[in-house]
Order: structure tokens, then C-alpha cells, then sequence
């Protein structure tokens, strides 16, 4: 460890941040999604991963006198097809920008390896992105782990390629993090645990809760050590009375909670996502 690992947290903080479009989510990340870092977003499908990354791509477009980092985007995905129809929805949301699609660019992941080929390439578009992009300050990878869903078998070789694979590919966004003032935002998956007493503890909580379930992060611990910052989304039923023929009536409730961080403590918001965006609920 050297001088500037110490300070890193205190860089941290100080660091541009992008906002998430909701007051309430951005006082849970301390003004948003910090640049020169790699944040990370966990969930089961339907919690609403994909619905904050769209609406990252809108928001990093903003003033900076409204929190966004008055940017364009590029949106790696891996499981086509791409949101289009809902990014177009939410852009109506922000009435400000002008032309808010043209300043995304996208484009498909197929494999790890493709990615990590591609990443070395886009150096030169961060460099000097194309017109009508302005430059580019948000990357977004939905999501990292259907890249490797099927590429690597349970044995120890090939396990050991993949954990090579994490640490070049998460060097390699950090590097372009830190060098053209990136905030980079990656999705991840979660598979049950279980048994949960067998798990390993993974930043301040015990173990991640949704629908019921015990589970943890795809990619486990190697990947884990690959980013910064890890953002846990978690959905949970409660039942709220009944109705006329005695029949329970529950409320779905949603979660965005931090799970490591540099800078950030343990700490968790509430969200719904509507069709015009996505929104923090005060307690």
C-alpha cells in the first residue's frame, strides 16, 4: 500500500459525481455516482438495474449545475435487445435536453473476451468522441455477468483464466476511469445461497436479502475485489391488510443499499420506479 491508496477515500469524495435524477438516491451515494471509480449495481432481474443505468445515460447529460457531468454516454450490453423503447419514455422526463438519444452511444457485448478486446479500442473515442457526442463521461456495462455465464467450466484451470479475465478487464476500466474522468457503472447478477452460514461475508452486510431469499453476487469473491463501490437492490413483499373476501393484500417494497464503499457507510433507501423514472421514497 502506498500514500495514495491512504488518500483514496478523501479523493473520493471530492471527486465529480453524476446524479441519479432523485434527491433522495443521491444522498444515499453522497451526490451520485462518483467518477474516476467503478461502481458496481447487484440485483435479481425486475429490481430496476437497467431502468437506474437508462436513466444514468439522461442524467449524466445534465449541467453540471443540476448534478450531471454535461456528457454523453456509452452503454455496453450483453443481452440484447437494447431498451431503446423505454429510453425514448424516460427521456420525456427530461424536457431540457436537446436530442438526448444522440448523445448515446451503444454497443453489443458478445463474450469477456470481446470486452476486453473492446476496451483498449474505445481509448480513442473517449479521446476524441465522434460528433454529436460531447465528451464522453459515463460507462455503462449491462451486465458483466452474462459475459461469463457460459464461458468458463468449475475447474480450478479455468477458473483461474476467469479471475485473469476480471483483473484485466477491471484494470483496464479503471485505468480509462482515472485517466479521462470516467464513472463507471457496472451491472451484476445474483445467484441463491443455500446455505447462507457457508457464505462469505462481502462488505457490511451479512448476507443480501430479496423475494424471500438468501443470495449473493455473481462472479464471487475475485470480482468483488474489482470494483469500488458495490449497490445492492432488493425487492420484498409486506402484507398491508385484506380485502372484502379475507384475502391478504400485500405491497411490493424496493431497496437500494451500499454494500462497500470507500466513502460511503452502510446505509439503504427506498425506490419505486415509475414510467417517468426512478425515485427515492422518504421514510
Amino acid at each position: 500500500m502506498n500514500p495514495e491508496d491512504l488518500l483514496q477515500p478523501l479523493l473520493i469524495t471530492q471527486t465529480r459525481k453524476c446524479t441519479l435524477g432523485c434527491p433522495l438516491l443521491d444522498r444515499l451515494l453522497a451526490g451520485g455516482v462518483p467518477c474516476n471509480s467503478v461502481t458496481e449495481l447487484v440485483a435479481e432481474s425486475g429490481c430496476g438495474k437497467t431502468q437506474i443505468s437508462l436513466q444514468l445515460l439522461l442524467t449524466a447529460q445534465l449541467p453540471f449545475s443540476l448534478g450531471g457531468l454535461s456528457a454523453s454516454s456509452l452503454y455496453l450490453y450483453s443481452e440484447p435487445p437494447f431498451p431503446l423503447r423505454r429510453l425514448r419514455q424516460l427521456s420525456l422526463s427530461f424536457p431540457a435536453l436537446h436530442n438526448p438519444l444522440d448523445k448515446i452511444l451503444t454497443h453489443p457485448l458478445h463474450s469477456a473476451y470481446h470486452l476486453l478486446d473492446l476496451l483498449p479500442r474505445i481509448d480513442s473515442i473517449l479521446s476524441r468522441p465522434p460528433a454529436p457526442l460531447s465528451p464522453i463521461k459515463l460507462v455503462v456495462i449491462d451486465s458483466i455477468a452474462a459475459l461469463f455465464r457460459y464461458e468458463f467450466e468449475n475447474k480450478p484451470r479455468e477458473l483461474k483464466q476467469r479471475s485473469d479475465l476480471f483483473f484485466k478487464i477491471s484494470g483496464k476500466l479503471k485505468e480509462q476511469a482515472r485517466r479521462f474522468g470516467l464513472a463507471v457503472l457496472v451491472v451484476n447478477q445474483v445467484v441463491d445461497v443455500v446455505n447462507a452460514s457457508e457464505s462469505i461475508r462481502i462488505g457490511n452486510l451479512p448476507s443480501l436479502y430479496t423475494s424471500g431469499r438468501n443470495v449473493c453476487a455473481v462472479l464471487g469473491l475475485s470480482w468483488a475485489n474489482c470494483v469500488n463501490t458495490r449497490l445492492f437492490l432488493s425487492k420484498h413483499e409486506e402484507r398491508v391488510g385484506e380485502d372484502g373476501d379475507g384475502c391478504a393484500l400485500m405491497q411490493k417494497r424496493q431497496f437500494m443499499r451500499v454494500v462497500f464503499s470507500p466513502y460511503l457507510p452502510d446505509s439503504s433507501c427506498e425506490f419505486v420506479i415509475r414510467k417517468e423514472g426512478v425515485f427515492g421514497v422518504e421514510r
